[in-house]
């Protein structure tokens, strides 16, 4: 894929070619890792999530029926056309365009999605990302991180490495998941 892989015309070209790029909505290992997800949110119910880099919206209408109030963000206009087309039934979700670390919505969140996007940025941009998103924690709120443990050219950081800066914060961690393809970790504001 060339381009800039942090730029918004990276990703509408991504989309304006392929209506779903990374198969969110057909894969059996993106259904697998919503699985993991959900099921590390347990039976609580939240209320009001924040998911950066929504895409098309897979994981978005799954949030919506264990939270409140679902806020979704993507850099590409057209991931979230389709994502608000996939979730227009649901009252409860917006989504906007917008591109982290820029655009994070105001107010404070008990839960924050942060999943698959934490190797698109470098190092430095990734911790001052993470504190701010840690910030914005309300008391006992969870972050979750989950992150392909593959290798592609268009990504600055490993999983592993995205995760391993994730670590080095003052949040608890709840939650340590390592599977063969990707890793989900959990950390609490106590």
């Amino acid at each position: 894929m060339p381009g800039d892989p942090s730029s918004q015309t990276f990703y509408e070209k991504m989309y304006a070619g392929v209506a779903d790029p990374w198969a969110f909505a057909t894969s059996p290992y993106e259904h697998y890792r919503y699985t993991r997800i959900l099921n590390a949110l347990g039976q609580r119910h939240y209320q009001r999530a924040f998911e950066p880099g929504c895409s098309i919206g897979v994981l978005t209408e799954q949030l919506a029926f264990v939270c409140a109030h679902v806020e979704a963000t993507d850099i590409s206009t057209i991931a979230v056309s389709r994502a608000q087309d996939r979730c227009r039934a649901l009252p409860n979700v917006i989504i906007k365009q917008g591109g982290l670390p820029d655009q994070i919505p105001d107010g404070m969140f008990d839960l924050i999605i942060f999943s698959e996007i934490g190797y698109y940025f470098d190092r430095e941009t990734l911790v001052s990302l993470a504190q701010e998103l840690f910030n914005r924690l309300r008391s006992e709120g969870m972050f979750l991180a989950v992150h392909w443990l593959g290798v592609s050219p268009d990504h600055r950081l490993t999983g592993d490495q995205v995760h391993e800066l994730l670590e080095a914060t003052i949040l608890a961690p709840t939650r340590w998941e390592r599977y063969e393809s990707f890793r989900l970790d959990c950390w609490s504001r106590a």
